[in-house]
């Protein structure tokens, strides 16, 4: 619409001809001007933008002596970072809400920066100890993305952050260091917004009437939060951002950070590619997860993979090659639903798994009835590779018989021989207290034709010092090889293909130390 369109009782409408002439003629040159200004202005924040990119030496808004300071100099110096955002988010909500809305626009990151810079310089606002390009990028991280959090949240090298108060966030890094952060939110409320918007991204609402809530941010992503009032309301917000990249992990990584010994890592790969079952176990941050994905990356092409992770997809076992998939794999996800009949759990995906012909199936964690349907698919020879929680090796049969009994009405004694003919292979993962991941152990369950069952360590880590230096926990250890395969895995091995020669090599006791 255009200037003075609805002015219909204004001086410029009178009847007269001549005035009505002259008055079209200002009202034509008031519109050239103000598209001029607003092109202007357009152009002037697109030129800040470019320059300050390419500036070494950042320029500040409202300083008088820069070259733009008729656009940014301060109506009122250093307002509040919080107060400018929420006139932003207005500005940009009212002006130009598809650039949120509309993913579709490939620039429109671009585009919003550039309205973003056309506000600020309008309004002449200044936040204190930040320059031009600095307060257009927070204040588009804090609309579009999600705050200083983002850089964490996809920087490499990151496994978890950790939010306990609006003030109080941890990040925990890959090399197993826990870093306390200097920034934080700026209240409780601006916490449960940007934790909020991440959980929009798998539908999930937090609100006073689910103040408990599981969602993930992208398919390797999880969030586990919490707010009031669950938790106090000077507290805000408790939440867990997980990050799984399993294959970002290579053999060396964890042989170079002494996770585990390059002979290991060659052992469970081997027994995967040859149809045994084997359990991950450990504690929350051990490195189980990591450990399945890398080892889930050893698997051939030509073995069919199905996967079943429970709320988010964190693996993504798809190879391409010249862009073409050369291997075969299917994900799956369960499915939470209010109503009964629309629910998929991951009992019925696995029963799913039975129809679906696969080589191995993978079962990102046991936490239920589905400890059942698992090992039931373990022992019709289907090679089941699965994380529990449990604190040792042999508590992790234990585990599985207290999981098992959720769903059937069994003895221990025959869910005990269930589980242990399903998964002969368990691997005990520990973070230690210096952080540290360590594969602590691998151990056979053997048995006999008797039926009696012996577990035989196969390989662990020894701790040889606990010692704590200027607050510092100092841990040190070897891996070492105590017993080889038995003659009953060897059998098997053997009639799943296993080379003899590769059997022998596995049967072959290393009697190296490595540190």
């Amino acid at each position: 619409m255009k200037l003075g369109e609805k002015r219909g009782n204004s001086i410029f409408y009178k009847n007269n001809t001549a005035e009505a002439t002259a008055s079209k003629e200002v009202l034509a040159k008031a519109e050239t001007i103000l598209e001029e200004q607003e092109t202007s202005l357009q152009k002037r924040a697109d030129t800040i933008l470019t320059t300050e990119k390419k500036n070494a030496v950042p320029i500040e808004l409202g300083v008088k002596n820069n070259a733009h300071s008729i656009f940014f100099a301060p109506e009122t110096a250093g307002k509040d970072f919080s107060a400018v955002l929420k006139e932003v988010q207005e500005y940009v909500s009212e002006n130009y809400a598809q650039l949120i809305t509309d993913n579709s626009l490939e620039d429109a990151k671009e585009q919003m920066k550039r309205y973003i810079s056309k506000f600020i310089m309008e309004k002449r606002i200044a936040v204190k100890g930040m320059n031009g390009l600095d307060l257009i990028e927070a204040l588009y991280t804090e609309m579009a993305e999600y705050g200083f959090l983002t850089k964490y949240i996809f920087g490499k090298g990151i496994e978890e952050i950790d939010i306990n108060s609006w003030q109080d966030i941890e990040v925990q890094y890959s090399d197993g260091r826990n870093v306390k952060l200097d920034e934080h939110f700026d209240s409780p409320e601006h916490a449960i917004n940007v934790v909020r918007r991440m959980l929009h991204v798998s539908g999930m609402v937090l609100d006073n009437a689910s103040p408990v809530v599981l969602g993930h941010l992208s398919k390797n992503i999880r969030i586990a939060a919490m707010k009031t009032p669950i938790v106090d309301e000077d507290v805000g917000i408790a939440a867990s951002i997980r990050i799984v990249n399993p294959q970002s992990m290579k053999k060396e990584d964890f042989v170079s950070t002494g996770t585990a010994t390059g002979t290991m890592l060659d052992f469970l790969s081997a027994l995967i590619r040859y149809g045994i079952s084997v359990c991950v176990a450990g504690a929350t941050s051990s490195g189980k997860t990591t450990v399945l994905g890398w080892l889930l990356t050893t698997i051939p092409d030509n073995k069919r993979i199905y996967t079943i992770e429970n709320g988010s997809r964190e693996l993504d076992l798809v190879r391409y090659r010249d862009g073409k998939v050369v291997n075969s794999v299917i994900h799956t996800l369960t499915r939470d639903s209010e109503i009964q009949s629309q629910c998929i759990d991951q009992i019925k995906l696995l029963d799913m798994a039975l129809r679906m012909n696969p080589d191995i199936a993978v079962v990102g964690e046991m936490r239920g009835p589905e400890a059942n349907a698992g090992q039931e698919m373990a022992r019709t020879g289907i090679a089941v590779l699965t994380t529990i929680h449990a604190n040792s090796c042999e508590a992790t049969y234990r585990r599985m018989v207290s999981l098992c009994k959720r769903a059937v009405d069994m003895s221990d004694e025959t869910l005990m021989q269930y589980v242990t003919e399903a998964y002969p292979i368990i691997v005990f993962c520990k973070q230690l207290e210096n952080k540290q991941r360590r594969m602590m152990e691998i151990m056979e369950c053997e048995i006999f034709p008797s039926g009696e069952r012996v577990y035989h360590t196969l390989f662990r880590y020894v701790i040889t010092e606990n010692r704590i230096v200027d607050g510092k926990f100092i841990i040190e250890g070897y891996h070492e090889q105590t017993n080889s395969i038995s003659e009953s895995l060897s059998k098997r091995l053997l009639e799943n293909g296993m080379p003899l020669a590769q059997i022998e090599a596995l049967k072959a006791k290393d009697e190296v130390k490595t540190a």
